[in-house]
């Protein structure tokens, strides 16, 4: 059983195209669409959606369902959105083949990301999940501005030509003003394109303009590393390691001995940036503060009991 997760965005063909032609099993299709943007942006991913659902079923005979992504540009939600989902089919027995084609880049570095750390965690099932990327064969984006400038130099000339029978304006006249109005538009649209080309700006998320791709780690998670993971998710920063330890022998009602502060600062420096890279320390005098890392708070945030609704 063979189940696609597509994340949306405003391509079709690199959806679907490369399983058609050649020859995928595709028993099951998960559709990811985006809920941010203009209405005319959120309104075309809905459309590619509903397309590609019926062509699925109808060109490769896949079952499908839809998710929102309610914001595509927060990579945390995307992340635990994407290890929940290749999780939940893993667990039914299914193959997972995430595509990474489309979707805004954050959408796409997550899933792929997610994809990744499920891999080192899920040794056994491996060969099971899979992240790929088809490239397409043109851009529409530059052909779509070279007809432009062409319909830019129509209106220009037809300026310039009189209209109506001898030059008089009669019932099939040109209004001048409306083709200026458009010739300057098109003319402006251009610029900008030339300039900048297909995008302009940069937009603020959070307060921030650069949104940070966290790396997964290469190695998994022991049951002692993932308390210590689980303790700093719930409680936050501590100010130095020993009272990381302290913290944890209450909890597992141990008791707070050198070699139980050994144990956690072995596991800690295992965790820390020398080695899987879920922990931050920050040197603070004599002691070091200890907190999760961004990608130590996406392993937890995704370990944590949060299941994806499906579109109603």
């Amino acid at each position: 059983m063979q189940t696609h997760i597509v994340p949306v965005g405003f391509d079709y063909d690199r959806l679907i195209a490369p399983l058609v032609r050649d020859q995928y099993t595709v028993d099951h299709v998960i559709l990811l669409e985006g809920a941010v943007g203009s209405e005319a942006n959120v309104e075309y991913s809905r459309h590619l959606s509903t397309k590609l659902e019926t062509d699925f079923q109808n060109l490769l005979g896949a079952t499908t369902e839809r998710f929102i992504l309610e914001d595509v540009y927060d990579y945390d939600e995307a992340f635990e959105q994407a290890f929940d989902l290749i999780t939940e089919e893993l667990d039914r027995g299914h193959e997972v083949w995430v595509n990474v084609a489309a979707m805004p880049r954050t959408v796409s570095f997550a899933f792929a990301t997610a994809a990744h750390s499920l891999m080192v965690e899920r040794e056994d099932d491996r060969d099971q999940i899979h992240t790929y990327y088809t490239a397409p064969e043109k851009y529409l984006e530059t052909e779509l501005a070279e007809e432009l400038r062409e319909q830019s130099a129509l209106l220009e000339g037809l300026l310039d030509e009189p209209h109506g029978a001898d030059g008089d304006p009669g019932s099939d006249a040109i209004d001048n003003g409306r083709l200026a109005e458009r010739l300057e538009s098109a003319r402006e649209l251009l610029a900008e394109f030339d300039e900048r080309g297909t995008t302009i700006g940069a937009k603020e998320i959070d307060g921030e303009h650069i949104v940070e791709l966290p790396v997964a780690s290469f190695s998994s998670v022991k049951p002692f590393e993932e308390l210590i993971l689980y303790k700093l998710g719930d409680d936050g920063e501590f100010e130095s390691v020993s009272e990381l330890a302290e913290a944890l022998a209450r909890e597992l009602n141990e008791e707070y001995t050198d070699s139980f502060r050994s144990k956690v600062i072995y596991n800690v420096d295992r965790l820390g940036p020398g080695g899987k890279g879920y922990i931050e320390r920050e040197e603070h005098g004599k002691s070091y503060r200890t907190r999760l890392s961004r990608i130590g708070e996406l392993w937890v945030r995704a370990h944590s009991d949060s299941p994806t609704d499906p579109q109603d």
